[in-house]
């Protein structure tokens, strides 16, 4: 009896040694995806159809890719995925974000350098140090109302904003919060929800996060909202599904590529993960497009 139970213990310990040591490999290395040639001009990138049509996804390969391990490619790799995604449902409920630079970028989001030292429209004088902090939170997270077409993003400390200026508060227009994982958190930056074209990958559409509009949604504040909006950045993101839980998103400031991001939740990649590894199929909230997708389901 003794000795059944010391090699279950032994059996359980190499389970999780060997768990953890796949864990930190995963995380340090990229996922072991499939990817068409190219090079760094224009005219050497692949035609997507052809991508598609060549190197399909696998069910097994999307459940390779992590939150951290995407930054690990190169951006042409990163957009090689993107293409080869659908939008999958529009999200509910709330989503850890994180932005990330592929392998080479600078690892900064400089909005400052970006935006020339100014914005268009902006009333107040704004800092580079500012713009760059408004920058790192917008790409964190979020919460989606999927029934009202309504995203907002998450804030988990104001602090930092409130020190700089960039918080406006009163009586009437108070701050929203939510509790997150046990967490109180507010709610800014408001933003519309649709389908609409890729500004990457015209084939088939993405779930849109567009900020353009905010000033007309609800518990919209003067600041520091309308700096995602019409009047600032003009931010317009865009998701893709990788599988139920995880999407990757591409942010454009003025329909100018800017940053890659993740959007997380652990509950719905756990709860869907053996009915997506077995189908490798999900809703589709948004046109698929005329080219039918391909994507590889796990083999019985």
């Amino acid at each position: 009896m003794t000795t059944h139970r010391t090699l279950r213990l032994l059996a359980t310990a190499a389970a999780l040694a060997l768990l953890a040591g796949c864990g930190a490999k995963e995380d340090k290395t990229p996922p072991a995806i499939s990817f068409a040639p190219y090079g760094e001009a224009h005219n050497a990138k692949p035609d997507f159809a052809e991508l598609e049509a060549q190197h399909p996804l696998s069910v097994e390969e999307l459940y390779k890719i992590t939150p951290k391990n995407l930054a690990l490619l190169e951006q042409e790799q990163v957009d090689q995925i993107y293409a080869r995604l659908s939008a999958g449902p529009i999200p509910e409920g709330p989503y850890e974000g994180d932005l990330f630079f592929p392998k080479g970028g600078s690892g900064k989001l400089r909005l400052s350098e970006i935006a020339g030292g100014g914005l268009k429209g902006l009333l107040v004088n704004v800092a580079g140090k500012k713009l760059d902090l408004m920058g790192e939170i917008l790409w964190k997270g979020k919460v989606f109302y999927r029934d009202e077409r309504l995203l907002r993003n998450r804030i988990e400390d104001l602090k930092t904003l409130k020190a700089v200026g960039l918080i406006e508060e009163s009586d009437a227009n108070p701050l929203q919060e939510i509790t997150v994982n046990g967490k109180d958190q507010w709610l800014l930056f408001p933003a519309q929800l649709y389908c609409g074209q890729s500004l990457l990958d015209g084939r088939r559409e993405s779930i849109i996060i567009d900020y353009a509009f905010t000033d007309q949604l609800p518990g919209y504040r003067r600041m520091p909202d309308m700096m995602a909006g019409r009047d600032g950045f003009a931010i317009r993101d865009e998701i893709r599904m990788i599988r139920p839980g995880l999407y990757l998103g591409r942010a454009y400031i003025d329909r100018a590529f800017v940053v890659n991001f993740v959007l997380y939740n652990k509950a719905v990649d756990e709860a869907g993960k053996a009915d997506y590894l077995a189908t490798g199929k999900t809703a589709e909230d948004c046109w698929t497009g005329t080219q039918h997708r391909q994507l590889v389901a796990a083999a019985k």
